[in-house]
C-alpha cells in the first residue's frame, strides 16, 4: 500500500511535542510492514536546513497557487534515513526557511499551513507518488482533505484521506476573509469551513475526511462531550461514524533502559533493582537532592501548563512534603507562575524538592530511569507518552484517569495488583493526594510489592506494532 503522511513536525528533524514523537515512530512502524511504501512530508524549517546531520537533495521545483499568490516550492529528499521511510521537505523560505525560533506562533500561521497543505498535494503529483491513503495530522494539515476533495479529486481519483486529531484544543481558526483570500475554494465549501462566523480548519477536516482518528480510545469518547471538545462536540457527534480511537505507542528503541546513552547505568526487567538504584543515586546527586536510596523520588517531566494538572500539584505540594518522607523533582518550562512556584518550593524544601526549569532530553531520560513514582495528573490528556516512557523505565505512574492515561494505566489495588499504576477519577487535589499516598504506602512496605509492580510496568508492550496494525486495518477499510 502507498501511504503519504503529512505533518507540521516530526522528530528527530523538528519537534515541539507529542505530535513530533508520533511522526518519528508511526511512519517507521508502517514502513516495516511488507508491501508498504511510506512517504513523510514535512516543512523545511530553518532549523532543519541549518542542521548538517540531515543530507538532502533538491529533486523538484514548482510554483503553488494560494489564492492570488504564487509561491515557489522546492522539494528536498532526505538522503540519510535507513528505515524505509522516504522523507521529503517542502521548501519555501518565506513561510518556513527564513524564520528562526519556534515553529508555531507567527501571525500568518493559517496562511503558512494552508500553503503547506496545498504544496504537499502538488509535491506528490510532481513525485508521481499517488497514494492509496493520505494521513494528515492536527489543524496544520487539516486543509489537505478539503483541497483534495475540492481541487484535486481528478488527479487523486482513488486516494482516501484520514485526519488524526492529536489535540483538539488547537483548531486552526482564521477570520472569514481567509476563505476567499487564501483558500479560494468553491462556494459550496464555505459552510464546511465556517464556524461561529469564522473559518475553522479542523472542522473542515472533520467534515471532509474519509475517516477521523484520535490518539486513544477514551479520548475518542470524551470528544463527544463539551467539557473535552472545545466547542467541536456537535461537529464530531455529527461525524461519529467516522471517528475511531487508536492509542499511541512509544519508540521503544529510543526509550530503552538497556541502551539509552543518557543513563549512568543500564538495566532491564530482570536487573532493574540494581540498575535503577544506581540511576536514582546519580540523579539525586545531579539535581542537588540528598542521595537517599530509601526515600521515594516522585518525578514529573512536562510542559508547565495548566491542563497538565499542575494546579493540583501546587495545591498539595506543601502538605505532601510536610507529611511524607519523600522527594519531588520537576523538569520543564512553561507558564511563569508555575515556574516560580516550583523554584520557590525548591528554596523552601531544599532537601526534598528540585526544579529544573529547562528543556533537556537527556535529563528527561535520567529522570524516567532514576525516579520511583511518575506524576501525571493531567486535566485532559489525548494520549500522553510520558506515562508509557516512565513505565518502560520501571517508574510507577500516578495519573488522572482521563484520555490515554485511562487506557494505558489501568488501576492497581492497595496491594499493587490488577493494573499498572495508581489513578484518581475526579479532577481535584484531595483525590490526587490520596492516590499519591496510596502509592507511597506501597513503596514503604517491605514485602516487595512495589518492585513487582515496577517489573510489571517494564514488561508491557508499548511499541508501535499494535497501533500500526490498527492503522493498517483502517487504511484497508478506507480503500475497499
Amino acid at each position: 500500500m502507498k501511504i503519504a503522511i503529512l505533518a507540521s513536525e516530526g522528530a528527530p528533524y523538528v519537534k515541539s511535542g507529542g505530535l513530533g514523537d508520533v511522526m518519528e515512530a508511526l511512519p517507521s512502524a508502517l514502513a516495516r510492514r511488507a508491501g508498504n511504501e511510506v512517504v513523510l512530508l514535512l516543512p523545511y524549517y530553518k532549523r532543519i536546513i541549518d542542521n548538517p546531520a540531515y543530507e538532502t537533495q533538491l529533486v523538484a521545483k514548482l510554483q503553488v497557487d494560494l489564492g492570488w499568490r504564487q509561491q515557489y516550492t522546492g522539494i528536498h529528499r532526505l538522503k540519510n534515513r535507513a528505515d524505509g521511510v522516504q522523507v521529503y521537505f517542502i521548501d519555501n523560505l518565506y513561510y518556513f526557511g527564513a524564520r528562526p525560533g519556534a515553529i508555531y506562533g507567527d501571525w500568518d500561521d493559517g496562511e503558512r499551513f494552508a500553503y503547506f497543505s496545498k504544496a504537499c498535494l502538488e509535491a506528490l503529483l510532481q513525485l508521481n507518488f499517488i497514494p492509496d491513503v493520505m494521513q494528515c495530522n492536527d489543524w496544520q494539515t487539516a486543509l489537505v482533505p478539503v483541497f483534495l476533495k475540492a481541487r484535486y479529486s481528478a488527479r487523486f481519483p482513488k486516494t482516501r484521506c484520514m485526519f488524526t486529531i492529536h489535540n483538539i484544543e488547537y483548531q486552526g481558526w482564521a477570520d472569514s476573509y481567509f476563505f476567499d483570500d487564501v483558500l479560494a475554494l468553491p462556494e459550496d465549501y464555505r459552510q464546511r469551513l465556517e464556524m461561529s462566523g469564522r473559518v475553522n480548519c479542523m472542522k473542515a477536516a472533520i467534515e471532509t475526511a474519509d475517516l477521523i482518528t484520535t490518539v486513544s480510545n477514551t479520548y475518542a469518547k470524551e470528544l463527544m462531550y463539551p467539557y473535552y471538545a472545545h466547542g467541536m462536540d456537535s461537529v464530531l457527534s455529527g461525524n461519529a461514524g467516522k471517528l475511531t480511537g487508536i492509542t499511541n505507542g512509544i519508540d521503544i528503541n529510543t526509550f530503552n533502559p538497556e541502551t539509552d546513552p543518557a543513563l549512568p547505568a543500564h538495566y532491564n526487567a530482570e536487573t532493574f533493582a540494581e540498575g535503577k538504584a544506581l540511576c536514582k543515586a546519580a540523579l539525586q546527586k545531579e539535581v542537588g537532592l540528598p542521595v537517599q536510596a530509601d526515600v521515594p523520588l516522585m518525578v514529573m517531566v512536562t510542559r508547565l501548563a495548566g491542563h497538565k494538572g499542575l494546579d493540583l500539584l501546587c495545591h498539595i505540594a506543601h502538605r505532601l512534603l510536610q507529611e511524607e518522607n519523600c522527594q519531588l523533582l520537576i523538569l520543564g518550562t512553561g507558564e511563569a507562575h508555575f515556574e516560580r512556584f516550583f523554584l520557590d518550593l525548591q528554596k523552601e524544601f531544599p532537601k526534598q524538592a528540585a526544579a529544573k526549569i529547562t528543556f533537556d532530553l537527556a535529563l528527561a531520560s535520567r529522570i524516567y530511569a532514576g525516579g520511583d513514582i511518575y506524576l501525571m495528573p493531567s486535566k485532559s490528556e489525548p494520549c500522553g507518552l510520558s506515562q508509557m516512557n516512565a513505565m518502560r523505565y520501571g517508574t510507577v505512574p500516578v495519573v488522572h484517569a482521563t484520555g490515554g492515561l485511562k487506557d494505558t494505566v489501568p488501576p492497581v489495588n492497595e496491594n499493587g495488583e490488577g493494573g499498572l499504576g495508581f489513578t484518581f477519577q475526579s479532577y481535584n487535589a484531595d483525590d490526587f493526594l490520596y492516590a499519591l499516598k496510596r502509592c507511597l504506602h506501597l513503596y514503604s512496605g517491605s514485602n516487595g510489592k512495589f518492585r513487582a509492580l515496577q517489573r510489571k510496568c517494564m514488561e508491557q508492550d508499548f511499541s508501535w506494532d499494535k497501533p500500526a496494525g490498527q492503522y493498517m486495518e483502517l487504511f484497508h477499510k478506507m480503500c475497499r
